[in-house]
């Protein structure tokens, strides 16, 4: 394999660019995408059948299996008082870092936002496209072992600002039938409508067909455990889903400018997430390469998580050393990362040969958890390489459009005879005859 220079049994692994290592880096990080875990999509068909056949009775019984939570139909909401109870314990500072936060995002978010739009010509034609916020969304927010209520915020504000009638969020209840107070200060503050206490692969399933207490939605988001994902994908097609999303990735492109305790402080904000998270620095200093390498090392030992982050960078994590900064870009564009930190002399310029990443932080103050929490821009981003063809969620994933054809009889009759040889070329005479049956008379007196 490609050539590999460590310092110490710890350190983050140096690779040397070449088309060698970069093919076996790809092939590696490949291995953590969603759709490599077919061992679990039987357990996750049998949930949904259940919950597409037997509704509330299937939703309950899974939740006392898996969440040990006594849930049934008269107390499946999360009651107002409940909500009342959970700002009472949550840190009032916080609950004001909420509502900033909530000013940014829903401000860059507004600035997405599009409108229907109408062109008429002196020909007698109108053509246009009916822009239609979505009428119900569900919100996933997962409970387990943290919580998440900047996801609540990232999820729930673009579907506020495009207008969605009716946002329901699912989220699991612990063992007592409580919702992390966290959790429910967000969704009141972005404006959820319902919550309901409901997790894994049975709360989305429930979203998806609807049950007696859940109703049907027509989209659904938010992130989750690999059950919840492959759930997400299943029910695609019954309804839509913003994506099937990958462990959390960071790629960092760096000069000899950079400061490498910080560039190290980022590759770790990524790899703390989880086993399966990448962290990768692409650098054209070598010299920059073993700096890093050793705060790694040291922050690694005094933070909380170190146990996850060692596993993470021992199997997806990197330091490559690039000729260039032209090599640096190719491959960080190869890769595709859902995060991307330009750390360089002039990162704007650098910026301008990037061409696939979810979302681009520029300069050595940008952070990757400013964006997390309140820039603004969403941290719902595409993983394992889809940001080649995905974005990041907008405004844009809560509506639909729909064109707008108006002809006059005028503006038709200069073309009828185009679209009806147009269809007869296809075979499709019923086509041609819905326009030919306008002009039949007229044609007739022409002959």
């Amino acid at each position: 394999m490609s050539r590999q220079l460590r310092n110490g049994e710890n350190d983050m692994r140096i690779v040397k660019l070449t088309k060698e290592s970069k093919s076996n880096i790809l092939e590696n990080l490949l291995k953590r995408s969603p759709n490599s875990y077919g061992k679990f999509e039987s357990a996750v068909a049998e949930i949904l059948l259940n919950i597409k056949t037997k509704g509330d009775e299937a939703l309950f019984e899974y939740t006392k299996n898996f969440d040990k939570a006594d849930i049934n139909a008269d107390n499946i909401v999360v009651t107002e008082a409940e909500i009342e109870e959970a700002y009472s314990l949550v840190d009032p500072e916080l609950i004001e870092v909420i509502r900033k936060a909530i000013v940014n995002i829903r401000s860059f978010h507004e600035k997405q936002k599009q409108y229907s739009w109408f062109d008429s010509k002196p020909d007698g034609t109108i053509l246009g496209q009916k822009v239609t916020a979505l009428a119900r969304v569900g919100v996933y927010v997962p409970g387990g072992k943290a919580a998440y209520p900047s996801s609540v915020l990232m999820n729930v504000l673009p579907a506020k600002v495009a207008g969605v009638e009716q946002i329901i969020m699912c989220t699991p209840p612990d063992k007592e039938g409580k919702v992390y107070p966290t959790t429910l200060v967000a969704a009141k503050e972005a404006g959820v409508d319902v919550i309901y206490k409901a997790g894994g692969a049975q709360a989305v399933a429930a979203m998806a067909y609807g049950t007696k207490s859940i109703p049907k939605v027509d989209k659904i988001c938010g992130p989750g455990n690999i059950y919840v994902a492959l759930a997400k994908k299943a029910v695609f097609g019954y309804v839509s889903i913003d994506s099937v999303a990958g462990p959390s990735e960071i790629m960092v492109i760096a000069d000899e400018t950079a400061n490498p305790r910080f560039v190290a402080a980022d590759l770790l904000s990524q790899a703390e997430h989880d086993e399966m998270a990448s962290a990768i620095l692409v650098t054209t200093s070598e010299d920059l390469a073993h700096k890093v390498s050793a705060e790694v090392d040291k922050f690694v030992a005094e933070l909380s998580r170190k146990e996850i982050i060692q596993k993470s960078l021992d199997n997806y994590g990197y330091i490559l050393v690039a000729k260039d900064i032209d090599e640096a870009v190719d491959v960080a564009n190869e890769i595709a990362s859902e995060h991307m930190e330009i750390v360089t002399k002039n990162p704007f310029d650098v910026m301008t040969k990037v061409k696939n990443a979810g979302a681009i932080f520029l300069g050595e103050y940008s952070s990757e958890p400013l964006g997390d929490y309140f820039a603004g821009p969403n941290h719902v981003l595409p993983t394992n390489g889809t940001a080649k063809f995905f974005s990041a969620l907008s405004v844009d994933d809560f509506v639909k459009k729909s064109s707008i054809v108006y002809y006059s009889r005028e503006a038709l009759r200069k073309i009828h005879k185009d679209i009806i040889q147009f269809a007869t070329s296809e075979q499709l005479t019923a086509h041609a005859n819905s326009i030919a049956v306008r002009f039949e008379e007229e044609d007739k007196e022409n002959e």
